[in-house]
């Protein structure tokens, strides 16, 4: 049955595209104070955010060509990994949120040239969202699912390619050995085998 093996394949592979989609829109606006009373606004990517975002999501893709050419024991593997994949996802998007002054700190060092956590805090004075971190959350929620599907529907995938080869392959090896016995056979009978089927019965 090939629908459960497409399926989850591509369920992994919309997450994956989810993900790297997340990880290239900005996900925090944060304001800094300037000199004379002023401020300005910087932006901050869902690639600074969540740096690691972007090798999960190629991981993932990555993971969904496997699947499609794995055996069973490899397959569990892999459903195994992608679990894991879908968790990092979600876990670094969930670290972003919950600091997102922390997730941007190098692009207000870039800015304004102040480094260390606390300096960094105070500089800035408002903070800004976006969904397009929610929508990291969700890849990596779709990622998991993916492949705990994998792991739930893996016995009703079809067998490999290499085994239906090796199928044919030992039919025409037994195809081959009754051949040689019907020959052997019509030769104990006094028949040729290699005569045209209207030579009639080999001179004795």
């Amino acid at each position: 049955m090939q629908k459960p093996k497409y399926k989850v394949i591509l369920v992994i592979v919309v997450g994956a595209a989810l993900a790297l989609l997340a990880a290239t829109q900005q996900w925090f606006t944060l304001t800094v104070a300037s000199g004379a009373g002023g401020s300005t606004e910087l932006a901050v990517s869902g690639a600074v955010a969540a740096p690691a975002l972007s090798a999960l999501a190629f991981a993932a893709l990555a993971l969904a060509a496997a699947l499609a050419i794995a055996g069973p024991l490899i397959r569990i593997v892999l459903g195994v990994l992608g679990m894991l994949l879908g968790g990092s996802v979600i876990l670094s998007t969930t670290l972003a949120l919950g600091d997102p002054v922390a997730a941007g700190a190098s692009v207000v060092t870039g800015a304004t040239g102040v480094s260390g956590s606390d300096s960094v805090h105070e500089l800035v004075s408002s903070v800004g969202g976006s969904a397009w971190p929610v929508l990291a959350l969700v890849a990596g929620i779709v990622i998991a699912l993916g492949a705990i599907g994998v792991l739930v529907t893996t016995r009703r995938w079809p067998a490999s390619a290499r085994k239906y080869q090796a199928v044919r392959l030992e039919s025409t090896e037994v195809s081959a050995k009754d051949r040689a016995v019907d020959e052997w056979d019509e030769l104990s009978r006094g028949d040729d085998p290699t005569a045209e089927p209207d030579a009639g019965p080999a001179n004795r």
